[in-house]
């Protein structure tokens, strides 16, 4: 059985965190919906796209259900959900601004909006690591 957090959930700034964690996440889908809007259009022009581009501009839609799922998990209480949502949050911007700083990888353009997504999940690295959330999931 998964641990659960603490009576703090109930705590209306905790309420307020998760509420932000979810609408980062939700702006984060969006790009990223954006960002595979973008690379169809460019390949209906006639432009070169690459399968790097595709593949990441498929994942990263399908992913915003996910951790929505996750957070909604970490919300009702599950320590392991709210672990999984902080290190993902943390790692992920880290990881999609590197690999975009690779010269050649892909174009300018595709960088940057694919950074964007990576900045709207950064906020929730922040928010894991808040008083609020910190005081409803405590080490264990």
């Amino acid at each position: 059985m998964a641990m659960t957090a603490s009576s703090n959930l109930d705590n209306s700034r905790t309420g307020d965190a998760f509420t932000t964690v979810k609408k980062c996440l939700v702006l984060f889908g969006v790009i990223g919906v954006v960002v595979l809007g973008t690379v169809a259009a460019t390949a209906f022009a006639g432009q070169q796209t690459t399968p790097f581009m595709w593949i990441r501009a498929v994942i990263f839609p399908a992913l915003a259900p996910l951790f929505l799922r996750m957070t909604a998990r970490a919300e009702a209480g599950s320590y392991e959900a709210f672990g999984r949502l902080r290190t993902i949050s943390t790692v992920m911007p880290i990881a999609v601004i590197g690999v975009d700083l690779i010269p050649g990888i892909c174009p300018p353009w595709y960088a940057a909006l694919q950074g964007l997504s990576a900045l709207a999940v950064l906020p929730v690295a922040f928010l894991t690591r808040s008083g609020a959330l910190k005081a409803a999931f405590p080490k264990r």
